[in-house]
């Protein structure tokens, strides 16, 4: 399953690291961030839930990025 979230994210580098850190979330197939765009495409790996998965990719993320933000 795919999700696209809006992203609240400063410049292409950050979000280079934010798709980064998406992508090494326990339950993510892959992830993309558009800066242009500000928006992340999450692809779940089967039977994940996603509301239960963006909790954990928003951490990760702040990890790189602190105020990022991930409307979910």
């Amino acid at each position: 399953m795919k999700k696209t979230y809006k992203i609240d994210v400063d410049c292409a580098n950050c979000a280079q690291k934010m798709e980064d850190a998406a992508k090494g979330t326990a339950g993510v197939k892959n992830a993309v961030v558009n800066f242009m765009t500000l928006k992340m495409t999450v692809e779940f790996e089967e039977g994940k839930v996603p509301s239960e998965v963006m909790p954990e990719v928003l951490k990760n993320c702040k990890k790189v990025e602190s105020d990022c933000e991930i409307m979910f």
